[in-house]
């Protein structure tokens, strides 16, 4: 999506928000008024677009020498999101809270990321204040961890960073672990606002397709996902009754922006890893993946680190390809059932 189509979604929900507020009812798509329900609790939160200015490597990513000298900060926050569970109660960083990706950052019931009325619990409740330093890290490069940085920052929160190299670099490097989880005082976060923006939804990405916008559709899993010659990683249990990509599509799996130690490649490396494929900041790009999260990776990559106009679509292939009627690219010729 470019900026003006999000200033336009952005003014009519204002003036949605308006009409509820005036009238507490609205006209279904049949033309029926019905009663508008009850506003929830962070009924406050408005609605923005990506104006958070240039951001950069050293804006983002922090060493572990930098975690490591900084254990006893109190405005920084450690967070560990790994995808295996209990990795967190056999030792983390010290200091460092658990956020579990599976539960915290997701409506457990809806297909969804987490409310803004929950998401300030959790995190309250680990002691974050609006002026806090989040720095995330986990296991499987960092897989979960940007994750949960993308929360976080569609949420509002200024400074979210990832460390470089997660658990595996912090380990191999001989660092401290601890088996005690940290407690704080509650902290005071907000959810002022939402950056609609670092989100596509299914309707946008359709729009996309069909009206060849000038946009770049980036999918982050393997080759054998993105040709259609597998469903989808052996051993998960998220599956789309297609195989392929949405067409227009280009591939860049998303393990490939870091090196050996699961680092970031550097910022040179990176742009030219992905300009290959015709993806060099030049128009908005949205990334997917099949589920959300490992595209979160590439989001935080091409949005953070490079600073290209960037959204996720967490809907992702699970969405897309079982969707009655979305369009696909199949190279492989795999149909419904994997024939």
């Amino acid at each position: 999506m470019n900026r003006s189509i999000q200033r336009a979604l952005l003014t009519i929900s204002l003036l949605l928000v308006v009409l509820l507020a005036l009238g507490g009812c609205v006209v279904s798509q049949e033309g029926v008024v019905v009663q508008a329900p009850a506003p929830e609790a962070a009924a406050a939160v408005q609605i923005a677009t990506d104006d958070r200015g240039p951001r950069g490597y050293e804006e983002v990513v922090v060493s572990t020498d930098w975690v490591a000298d900084h254990l006893d900060e109190p405005n920084v926050r450690l967070i560990e999101v790994s995808v295996n569970p209990g990795v967190y109660e056999r030792g983390h960083i010290p200091g460092a809270v658990n956020f579990v990706w599976h539960t915290d950052f997701v409506d457990t019931v809806a297909r969804d990321i987490v409310s803004p009325a929950r998401f300030e619990e959790l995190a309250r409740a680990a002691g974050i204040n609006p002026d806090t330093t989040v720095v995330l890290y986990g296991d499987s490069n960092n897989w979960f961890a940007a994750w949960g940085a993308w929360v976080f920052t569609m949420y509002g929160l200024d400074d979210v960073r990832l460390m470089d190299g997660g658990r595996v670099k912090w380990e191999a490097e001989g660092r401290e672990l601890s088996i005690s989880a940290p407690s704080f005082a509650e902290g005071s976060f907000t959810v002022e606002q939402v950056y609609s923006s670092l989100r596509a939804r299914m309707a946008d990405v359709h729009q996309i397709v069909e009206s060849g916008a000038d946009v770049a559709l980036l999918d982050i899993r393997s080759p054998a996902e993105f040709s259609g010659s597998i469903f989808a990683p052996d051993g998960v249990p998220e599956l789309a009754v297609r195989a392929g990509h949405i067409p227009g599509a280009v591939n860049v799996p998303w393990g490939t922006a870091v090196a050996e130690d699961g680092a970031f490649k550097s910022v040179d490396e990176l742009r030219a890893l992905y300009a290959a494929v015709g993806v060099d900041g030049s128009k908005p790009v949205v990334v997917y993946c099949r589920i959300g999260e490992r595209a979160s990776h590439t989001w935080f990559v091409l949005s953070e680190i490079l600073g290209y106009d960037v959204a996720l679509y967490d809907g992702s292939w699970t969405e897309w390809g079982n969707t009655v009627g979305a369009p696909i690219e199949n190279p492989a010729g795999t149909v419904w059932g994997g024939q």
